[in-house]
């Protein structure tokens, strides 16, 4: 049975004028093989959970259509490590269409590594199997984590060579989201002095993400104050989870506030307030501390950009917002990390003393949080204070904290089992996606597809596969990321 049969792919961004995007059929790589399918992603399609690989690779390698219409390349601009670069666009995506479910609503499917587009810039239009592995899982592990993001229905590898800092292999990623506009999509508009195309797009925005908003005294206005709002979210999320994600360029910002676009991303091992999960930036623009800076410079760029739709001091005061929305957020965040109830001064300075002697002590960060749960209130001591090279620092932090749980008439057991619905058992450590890329280029897919299985539920035990739960070995302080792909 055609996996596809029940799809209907159609184009709503083809309603905009012919230069927000570029007509590009794909590009067929050679020897393509299934690599992972992911049943949760294909559910929201209504497709069954088992599908024909063959079938599944003419569709997605361009040997059958999945549209009446040609995949589309769409145009944007942005600014890339503070620089702008006028004109960016789909170098190696493909929109292949959108299908409406009547549960669970709309959905693009985008093609990573389809071939050259007209956005391309000398590029290949190709990835690579490592970095398509990596965002395979990632986007899985995101939404395991209950955090917007981007999805993933299926992957595949090839035999296509393809020319990095050295040959790898071509792979396909098909992505889903509801939309894959982002804050570079206005930017190009803005600079161009095209501001009737500027409305369009924002008409666009809002007539199919953002009904709500078009009876507000300015649409666009309140366009900007919820996307700040859902941005400001949405990197608190990221922080309090430990996840970096290292190349927080303007389009690389959703619309919507999903995580999008994961190149050279990281998960803290040990909490480095500093830490750099992307080799190529150079001066830490974007290491983990500096995220909720990032988010908020990146909504004034998308502020600018919508200028000529709305007063400047509406959209200062739209600005104003991210600060307090991201405070907020985080700390109600953090304080469920720590099983608290209370948000008061001296649970916030408990928040603050613990990330200072983790940093002080290089204790690994999802790790820690793990196994706070089990914290007896009760006791002298705990043994947690014995994967802290300074003890009696644990120890100081762990009295206080006895006292905040004792002051909140805190019960171990109850708490014990929130805390374990915040604070994941696995995350995507470095070196898991590593070994998983490692067999892969053998031929061997099983660690991805087990790795989806545990990170798309990533707080229940899953004893089976407790060796995801390990602390990284050594040799994953060598892995080194970049935004190559």
């Amino acid at each position: 049975m055609n996996p596809f049969s029940s799809l209907r792919l159609q184009h709503s961004y083809t309603q905009l004028p012919e230069h927000f995007y570029a007509r590009q059929p794909i590009s067929p790589l050679r020897d393509v093989r299934l690599a992972s399918f992911n049943p949760q992603a294909a559910a929201l399609l209504g497709l069954a959970p088992e599908v024909d690989a063959d079938e599944l690779i003419a569709g997605f390698n361009g040997q059958t259509s999945l549209n009446a219409d040609a995949p589309i390349a769409c145009l944007y601009a942005g600014h890339q490590f503070g620089h702008y670069v006028q004109q960016l666009g789909d170098g190696r995506a493909l929109l292949l269409g959108e299908h409406h479910h009547p549960e669970h609503g709309v959905w693009e499917l985008q093609l990573k590594g389809g071939g050259a587009t007209p956005f391309s810039r000398m590029g290949d239009g190709r990835a690579v199997l490592r970095s398509t592995i990596r965002e395979y899982l990632c986007s899985e592990a995101m939404h395991g984590l209950g955090i917007p993001t981007t999805r993933a229905l299926a992957m595949f590898d090839s035999e296509t060579p393809v020319i990095r800092e050295q040959v790898e292999r071509g792979a396909l990623l098909v992505r889903m989201a509801p939309s894959h506009v982002r804050f570079g999509s206005f930017q190009v508009f803005y600079y161009r002095d095209q501001h009737d195309d500027l409305k369009l797009l924002a008409d666009y925005v809002i007539d199919r993400h953002y009904a709500e908003l078009r009876d507000a005294a300015n649409p666009y206005l309140a366009l900007l104050q919820t996307v700040v709002e859902r941005t400001a979210k949405l990197i608190a999320q990221w922080q309090a989870v430990g996840f970096a994600h290292g190349v927080m360029n303007t389009d690389n910002m959703s619309i919507l506030g999903l995580t999008l676009d994961y190149g050279p991303f990281g998960f803290l091992d040990e909490y480095e307030p500093g830490f750099i999960c992307n080799h190529s930036d150079h001066t830490g623009r974007y290491a983990f501390d500096q995220q909720p800076n990032i988010g908020a410079w990146n909504c004034s760029a998308l502020a600018q950009a919508l200028l000529p739709l709305m007063e400047l001091d509406d959209a200062k005061a739209a600005l104003s917002q991210f600060a307090p929305s991201f405070e907020n957020a985080y700390a109600q965040l953090m304080l469920q990390k720590l099983g608290l109830r209370e948000r008061n001064p001296q649970n916030s300075a408990l928040v603050d003393e613990l990330l200072k002697i983790m940093a002080d002590n290089q204790r690994d960060y999802s790790d820690f949080f793990h196994q706070l749960s089990t914290f007896d209130s009760s006791a002298p001591q705990h043994a947690l204070r014995d994967t802290f090279l300074n003890r009696e620092q644990f120890d100081a932090w762990a009295k206080n904290y006895q006292a905040a749980l004792q002051q909140e008439n805190s019960v171990d057991a109850e708490r014990a089992t929130r805390m374990r619905q915040v604070n994941p058992k696995f995350v995507l450590r470095n070196y898991l996606a590593q070994q998983a890329i490692e067999k892969a280029e053998m031929g061997d897919y099983s660690q991805i597809n087990e790795l989806l299985q545990v990170l798309q539920s990533p707080f229940a035990e899953h004893e089976e596969f407790n060796q995801f739960a390990q602390l990284p070995p050594d040799w994953a302080r060598k892995i080194s990321v970049s935004c190559s792909s």
